[in-house]
């Protein structure tokens, strides 16, 4: 590792940003990734603190009032999802490189409050690679579906916005491209 500072990995629903970000963990423990607050309930096999912090709305309010996210937003439309600061902060400060896994919304308001950052946009190989994987991981509804595919549309027209592209095709290759970019 030759530098710690913060990338931001983002992109649109489905893309992979979890299963990316969850093998890079797996396989670089040295880099630091910060774990979400969300006011959605866990899904199937999620544990919190370890996937998510999940917090109820008033808990979520309390952390906005302190200061202590370093972003949050409204996805979907529907529940809130935030970055606790504090942790980030440590992992710098201890050298180590640092890694959010946020949505679009979230990487904005980073790019303004930690200019410095390297955001990273993580990219479907097609937009019908994006729906069959959305759509077969069974985990919205028909509508919850269709919100996310509308955003996600929203989304892809962003990747300017961002210093790097990475096409996740293969989920080895993405996190080597990742690795490669967060190890800079």
């Amino acid at each position: 590792m030759t530098s710690a500072r913060l990338t931001v990995v983002s992109g649109p629903t489905a893309a992979g940003k979890g299963t990316v970000v969850t093998h890079l963990s797996q396989e670089h423990p040295e880099i630091f990734v910060s774990i979400s607050v969300t006011t959605r309930p866990a899904r199937l096999g999620e544990i919190d603190g370890v996937h998510y912090h999940f917090v109820s709305a008033e808990e979520f309010d309390a952390l906005i009032a302190e200061g202590a996210l370093l972003e949050w937003a409204t996805v979907h439309g529907m529940h809130r999802y935030g970055t606790p600061r504090a942790p980030v902060v440590q992992a710098i400060a201890q050298g180590r490189p640092a890694l959010l896994e946020i949505d679009l919304q979230g990487a904005r308001q980073v790019r303004d409050s930690w200019p410095d950052a390297q955001f990273v946009f993580l990219a479907p190989p097609s937009w019908e690679e994006l729906v069959r994987r959305l759509v077969g991981r069974g985990t919205e509804s028909a509508a919850q579906q269709e919100r996310r595919l509308q955003t996600a549309r929203a989304e892809m027209t962003a990747q300017a916005e961002f210093d790097h592209v990475v096409v996740n095709g293969e989920i080895g290759q993405a996190v080597k491209e990742l690795v490669a970019l967060v190890c800079l």
